[in-house]
């Protein structure tokens, strides 16, 4: 269905699309997509509620999980409605201001996740650099004001591109490239002049992905420097392990975010299909995997799940 604005006074109608090609299978591909969604709740909702029940894990890493879970669910629930109405549906017409609200939620809970890495990337330098004032750094308020400004911060810098949105025209067919609303794929279809939100999209990412990368990796160069200096080679390994969980997660955030990237910049003779499955994993796997990660390679998060299911033992 072709649906274009004309005028000022109509507000546009954009199309949201699935797998091209793969409309008459869209039923069936709902099913790993439904357990991804599925995955991501059990797991994020479990990893809350074992912090908020264990006395023991009221502490600033377990506190930053909490933050993570929390902006898993948030990135999860952003694309949901639209994601299971298209594939079950076929319902694939969106009104443009609840297109705007949809792809304000998306890219504000991923620049918070990237937010959320550093922080927790902080959080392990404290604790193995700084290790005899960790308790006094990361105190309870100064981890509500972390979590806080990442919040503001990711709010702030996204807001003003659904703002600048609103004041394009898009008079071409408005069919959008997959089941939700992105800044980049709304910003095509506009027939005004979109240099100032061009700009403005690339600014932000480097101000906040590319930023927030640099200090991570900065944060482990630090740390790597302060555990060859430790003596004792199982003491090395024990502070090594506990950024194991927190390195795996970062990878799962960053290298699609990187395949994205490539993808959209190299890919243009590619299948439209790769372009949509890459978008979606992007989008998908952090929630989905972050949970997995912590629940298998924390040992309190895996104890405090089987006490909560009534097989409290120690492993």
């Amino acid at each position: 269905m072709a649906v274009w604005n004309s005028t000022d006074a109509m507000e546009p109608v954009f199309i949201l699309r699935g797998f091209p090609g793969l409309e008459h299978v869209h039923s069936w591909l709902s099913i790993p997509f439904c357990l991804a969604y599925l995955v991501a709740f059990i797991g994020n909702v479990t990893i809350l509620s074992v912090v908020w029940v264990e006395s023991s894990l009221h502490q600033p890493m377990y506190y930053f999980l909490v933050i993570l879970a929390l902006t898993d669910l948030g990135m999860s629930l952003s694309t949901l409605p639209t994601m299971l109405t298209v594939l079950w549906l076929d319902a694939r017409e969106i009104q443009a201001h609840a297109c705007y609200t949809q792809l304000f939620f998306i890219h504000t809970f991923t620049f918070l996740e990237s937010s959320v890495l550093l922080s927790m990337a902080f959080d392990r330098y404290v604790a193995i650099c700084r290790p005899l004032h960790y308790s006094t750094i990361l105190t309870n308020s100064v981890i509500c004001k972390i979590g806080l400004t990442c919040l503001l911060r990711s709010m702030g810098v996204v807001l003003p591109t659904p703002l600048l949105l609103r004041r394009y025209h898009y008079c071409h067919i408005n069919t959008l490239s997959h089941a939700f609303c992105l800044h980049q794929d709304v910003l095509k279809l506009s027939c005004s002049d979109a240099r100032v939100n061009n700009v403005y999209g690339l600014c932000i990412v480097i101000v906040t992905l590319g930023v927030d990368s640099v200090f991570i990796l900065l944060s482990y160069v630090l740390i790597l420097n302060t555990v060859l200096g430790i003596a004792s080679r199982e003491e090395r390994l024990k502070a090594l392990n506990t950024c194991v969980s927190h390195i795996c997660v970062v990878l799962i955030f960053f290298v699609p975010v990187i395949g994205v990237s490539m993808v959209h910049r190299f890919g243009k003779n590619l299948s439209p299909i790769v372009h949509v499955l890459m978008a979606d994993i992007y989008l998908l796997l952090p929630p989905m995997l972050n949970p997995v990660v912590y629940s298998i390679r924390t040992k309190q998060i895996r104890q405090g799940i089987l006490q909560k299911f009534g097989r409290g033992r120690s492993l």
